[in-house]
């Protein structure tokens, strides 16, 4: 039986030959922290803020979890933020991409809730300041 194992395992592991499939492969959580961190410095001081304190609790949050899938489902959706947030320094041009209905659908209501309080919580960040568009001269 062991042998088997082994020749599995090692079957498995040669298995990754194209890039894509390399990089699918998830990290393990601190590193995984980490580099989403150390990529947020690329990003406007605002969603720097924003994003480092909303990632250190959502990590926060999933500590003590147990379950094995939840634990690669966490891991996974991280690891494809990390993969859409910008490698440059200019993180102006990180625009992030629509939610799939199917994964709206699938959410729960405690989910929905954390999701529409990180909306209210970006419209605020990014309200549109009209300072200086010539509505002072107006009164």
């Amino acid at each position: 039986m062991r042998g088997s194992f082994a020749r599995l395992a090692v079957s498995l592991s040669a298995r990754q030959s194209t890039l894509q499939e390399a990089n699918a492969a998830l990290l393990p959580p601190k590193p995984l922290f980490r580099h989403i961190l150390r990529s947020h410095r690329n990003l406007p001081s605002e969603m720097r803020s924003l994003g480092d304190d909303y990632v250190k609790a959502e990590f926060r949050r999933h500590r003590a979890v147990t379950n094995p899938v939840h634990i690669i489902g966490f891991l996974s959706q991280w690891k494809l933020y990390l993969e859409a947030l910008p490698a440059a320094k200019d993180g102006r041009t990180f625009s992030g991409r629509k939610l799939d209905s199917m994964l709206l659908e699938k959410m729960s209501s405690e989910q929905l809730g954390q999701l529409y309080e990180l909306m209210q919580a970006t419209k605020e960040v990014w309200k549109p300041s009209d300072s200086g568009n010539g509505s002072s001269g107006s009164g």
